[in-house]
């Protein structure tokens, strides 16, 4: 059948009678009464002989609708068809669209997108317009360019991440686009980025990352999202605006970290249960907006339980009293003049803030500083060549003294080790370097008994979890168990083996490698 009888078909009637002032019948008569005329039959139209036509609009045979395609639909379709495909090579052509899709496009424009498009999918970033740039963004939401959602992310916040200097546009839109991503996709991602980078998107995303950090990830809380809970704003602070920006921006997240360990360590509860913030509160959030977006695939519109921590006046309390008592204790440490008044916190936190403060100020010069033991390799070279003459002297001597003996070789295996001399000890007949280390692990052994000893069964743990492929996650995962930081758990560790050991059996967030095999055996 053609496309034409599918369409509605219209008719145009004309009415002509020369029947004029037929008055209207009564309702209970069956049928019209017409006015008897004498002329009636004077001009009297003949009736037809043809019958009557049935006038139809449309066609009366059933049909199967076809589905309705939309363009975002028909992009889609095209992305697949293209997914796989690239250009080895090809000269950049500028591209400018408002909603940018293939049909847009150029054979030159086309040529280069697909060569660009390979070079980023390869982790290259090179020049290109924003058309372009969106053009991949709107396959990647769309489910295309990827096989596991986690990659899709990646993607999407490596391209935000290689072109916002160069088009700020995308922080307008990416942030927004990459949340909707991880919400559809259900991915337990931080979304601490995003509120940092995305003006006007700090409402339900900062919420969000708030209960999500102070609930199970207190070390990820970040200062932009910590901004939302404080009613101290830090940002006409002087000492912010001047040298104290980058040391407040460090520091305030893990004092309020180092807090809510506290917290929990002391009451059993964290900052969160506390301070209960209320029930959770269904938004409904629109997917996509102003992207090339297929409502097909993920729907129009996802519901989000946001709780709305901020709101908790006893936690903003506190969270505003932490921001203002941390720029106290900076100020402080960096030889700033002059003190924010009122800051009243308990006396327990106050010092356990004062002296974590403090140990990481002192940390941070030591690094400076650089290594604290330099070896001088004058008296190096010295030691090793005196200790090559000796070695030559004592092997001299036994080889005299061997050939005096008459003892056979397995006499010599199955009796027990006989002084060379009388009255030497046998250890001071071995070489130097060979005494020096059999005195060396007696000592090593007895100072890894009494560190294995001094270490509390938590410590123990994370040193075992250090041990592990992904050390730190399991470090971190133990640390927020047992209502702590990883950060003081190194700390504490480490303290306790420069005490017996002389040395940090942790460098950064790996065990050194010396020690390794003792901690198996822990």
């Amino acid at each position: 059948m053609s496309k034409d009888s599918k369409q509605p078909h219209f008719t145009e009637l004309v009415w002509e009678s020369t029947e004029a002032n037929i008055p209207i019948p009564p309702r209970n008569s069956p049928e019209p009464e017409l006015p008897k005329s004498s002329s009636a039959s004077i001009g009297k139209p003949k009736a037809s002989t043809e019958p009557s036509l049935q006038l139809q609009l449309w066609d009366s045979e059933t049909e199967t609708p076809e589905p309705v395609t939309t363009t975002e639909g028909q992009f889609v379709t095209r992305a697949k068809e293209l997914e796989h495909k690239t250009e080895d090579s090809a000269l950049f052509v500028p591209f400018k669209s408002y909603w940018p899709t293939y049909g847009h496009m150029t054979g030159t424009q086309s040529r280069w997108y697909f060569y660009w498009r390979n070079e980023v999918r390869h982790g290259r970033y090179p020049k290109a317009d924003l058309s372009y740039i969106f053009l991949h963004v709107y396959e990647l939401i769309n489910g295309v360019g990827w096989e596991d959602p986690y990659d899709g992310y990646r993607q999407l916040s490596q391209i935000w991440e290689a072109y916002r200097e160069s088009y700020k546009r995308l922080d307008q839109y990416l942030g927004g686009w990459i949340a909707d991503f991880s919400f559809v996709h259900h991915l337990d991602v931080p979304l601490s980025l995003i509120v940092a980078r995305s003006r006007g998107l700090a409402g339900d995303l900062a919420e969000l990352e708030l209960m999500r950090c102070l609930t199970i990830a207190p070390d990820q809380l970040t200062f932009t999202v910590l901004t939302a809970m404080s009613d101290y704003d830090i940002s006409k602070s002087k000492f912010y605006m001047g040298e104290g920006k980058d040391a407040l921006e460090q520091y305030i997240p893990q004092v309020v970290a180092l807090i809510n360990a506290y917290v929990t360590r002391r009451h059993g509860s964290n900052l969160v249960e506390m301070f209960p913030p209320g029930p959770s509160v269904m938004r409904e959030r629109y997917l996509f907006r102003s992207a090339v977006y297929d409502i097909s695939l993920y729907g129009y519109s996802v519901l989000i339980p946001v709780v709305r921590i901020s709101k908790s006046p006893p936690l903003r309390s506190l969270i505003t009293r932490l921001f203002r008592l941390t720029e106290n204790k900076l100020r402080e440490l960096l030889g700033y003049r002059g003190r924010l008044k009122g800051v009243n916190v308990d006396a327990d936190m106050d010092n356990l803030i004062t002296r974590f403060l403090k140990r990481e100020f002192e940390k941070e010069k030591q690094e400076d500083k650089g290594p604290a033991v330099v070896i001088d390799r004058e008296k190096l070279e010295r030691l090793q060549s005196d200790s090559e003459i000796v070695r030559t002297m004592l092997t001299v001597e036994d080889m005299n003294e061997m050939d005096e003996l008459e003892d056979s070789e397995a006499e010599v295996i199955t009796e027990e080790p006989k002084p060379v001399k009388e009255g030497i000890n046998p250890i001071e007949s071995l070489e130097p370097e060979s005494a020096i280390e059999e005195v060396h692990a007696t000592n090593v052994g007895t100072e890894w008994e009494q560190f294995a000893s001094a270490i509390s069964p938590l410590q123990r743990g994370a040193l075992l979890a250090l041990l592990k492929e992904d050390g730190r996650q399991a470090l971190q995962k133990l640390a927020a168990a047992n209502g702590t930081m990883s950060e003081l758990l190194i700390d504490e560790i480490n303290e306790i083996a420069m005490d017996i050991l002389g040395d940090l059996i942790i460098d950064g967030e790996e065990i050194a490698e010396e020690y390794t095999t003792n901690l198996l055996n822990i």
